[in-house]
């Protein structure tokens, strides 16, 4: 996945090796033409949102499209939106030589079945100005299908926000190759359903291009998940130490826990408050479960656990900083793996110190901008930079969930999780994640591939979930009884 600099480095490959600016053009709104056709096949009034640069030329070829093959075509355009590049000047004086109509925009659009935003592209870093927002907010205001070519604009293609006003599209035309923003932060809210043409450009083309992060859908679970040995036995899978549950919150080490276990650790065991041992073992009597009162009572469990999962539920009084501090102690003597989540992360951000090697932090934006004495808005306005900015500050693999879940280490390039779904966005799904990515680690995959495979798996999980009834009440409970069937993806390819 890409940002606007390497596809505009895309582009100059392409120019100077196999096509001109003009033909890609065409490329471009004849790809967006077929779009339109595949999925508004009965649309017969098209009105097309034209911009100043190449983005507006792409819309100019595919409003010619249109026109000629008898649909009504309409570009509309602000005054100060004249095409200003060659190219583009060209396809709107063949628009027009065609006998297709430009109108000045004057506060609405005309009745449409279908409105195409050719505004910006990739080509607008700032927020729209007072006419061009006028103009956005006219596009969502049609109530009909938006189609954006390239990138809906007024949206970052680099940093899924938006800094003003943005179009939201239905659907969203990548050109030449698929960009990060639009699959995280606001960026799916705005893209709509994505789809890409790589415009004919040979694939040599993009070997010069940075890519910004790697992309992970549901079939690549496949890669680390794959069928055990027949000799297997329950210490080859790893002993998860789960700590948390203070009073009041016992459910979220409880979940967890269960997670762990569901997603493959051959032993689990829980330090937790006297009062929540009985609740647990009912639910899940195939835990170890210690009343842990106070830091002696974890004698022997942190020698014992291959991971350690710290922070569900765990609280920030007196007995949460406890067990923080001698885990971490205790972890970092031993150079047992960590995943820490919740209060662990809001003790860690206030009392910050040295983390072990191989630490997996799983912040929400929340926690994130404590992470880094940020605002949270800060932390949304360009999620790369901010897991690459925790992933440096802590020395440790860091899963920033949200929309478009991303997961670095320090200094890699940061995965994309094209899983999950609004439903997940309750109380307790974290819980989940920290059990799933404590359980994989503790089976042998290293920091980062479990961090990301966890992430996949969990998001992967919750869309399995959310299929059987709806994503509105979602549980998280639902997503661990969907955990065993997408751990075995050689059992339900």
């Amino acid at each position: 996945m890409y940002d606007a600099a390497a596809l505009r480095a895309i582009e100059v490959a392409a120019l100077a090796h196999e096509s001109d600016a003009t033909t890609l053009m065409q490329r471009a709104g004849q790809a967006g033409w077929r779009t339109l056709l595949a999925h508004w096949p009965q649309a017969r009034r098209i009105v097309v949102v034209c911009g100043p640069g190449n983005n507006g030329g792409d819309g100019y070829v595919l409003a010619a499209q249109a026109h000629a093959s008898g649909r009504e075509a309409t570009v509309v355009r602000l005054d100060a939106q004249v095409p200003r590049t060659a190219t583009a000047q060209a396809m709107a004086a063949d628009f027009e030589a065609a006998g297709g109509r430009i109108l000045r925009f004057e506060g609405a659009l005309p009745a449409a079945d279908v409105v195409v935003d050719a505004v910006f592209g990739i080509g607008l870093s700032r927020a729209p100005d007072a006419a061009t927002t006028g103009l956005i907010d006219a596009i969502n205001s049609t109530g009909v299908p938006v189609l954006a070519l390239d990138t809906p604009s007024g949206l970052s293609g680099d940093r899924g926000s938006a800094p003003g006003a943005a179009v939201r599209a239905t659907r969203t035309l990548q050109f030449l190759a698929p960009q990060l923003g639009l699959q995280t932060g606001n960026g799916p809210d705005h893209a709509g359903t994505l789809s890409l043409d790589a415009l004919g450009v040979d694939a040599h083309c993009l070997a010069d291009a940075q890519p910004q992060a790697r992309r992970l859908c549901a079939r690549d679970l496949a890669h680390w998940l794959r069928p055990r040995p027949r000799n297997a036995h329950k210490g080859s899978h790893g002993r998860v130490l789960c700590i948390g549950g203070d009073h009041g919150t016992g459910g979220a080490v409880l979940l967890a826990a269960g997670a762990a276990l569901r997603a493959g650790a051959g032993l689990v065991e829980v330090a937790t408050q006297g009062v929540h041992v009985s609740p647990l073992l009912a639910r899940w009597p195939e835990a170890m479960v210690r009343r842990t009162d106070n830091v002696y009572a974890l004698a022997g469990a942190l020698e014992a656990a291959d991971v350690i999962a710290l922070g569900p539920g765990l609280g920030q009084g007196s007995w949460g900083h406890a067990l923080f501090d001698e885990t971490l102690d205790a972890a970092s003597a031993a150079g047992t793996p960590l995943v820490l989540d919740a209060d662990a992360l809001n003790l860690l951000a206030a009392r910050p110190r040295a983390l072990p090697p191989g630490a997996v932090l799983t912040p929400h934006p929340g926690e994130a901008a404590r992470l880094l004495g940020v605002e949270t808005a800060a932390v949304q306005r360009d999620r790369p930079d901010a897991v690459r900015a925790l992933a440096t500050r802590w020395n440790a693999v860091v899963v920033l969930k949200g929309a478009g879940t991303l997961v670095c280490a320090p200094g890699g390039l940061p995965w994309l999780i094209a899983a999950g779904n609004p439903g997940m966005a309750t109380g307790g799904m974290g819980d989940v994640l920290t059990g799933v990515i404590a359980a994989l680690r503790a089976q042998g995959l290293d920091a980062e591939h479990a961090a990301a495979c966890g992430a996949l798996l969990h998001a992967v999980a919750g869309d399995t979930a959310a299929r059987t009834a709806g994503e509105r009440g979602l549980l998280p409970v639902d997503l661990i009884d969907a955990l065993r069937a997408c751990a075995n993806p050689e059992v339900h390819a």
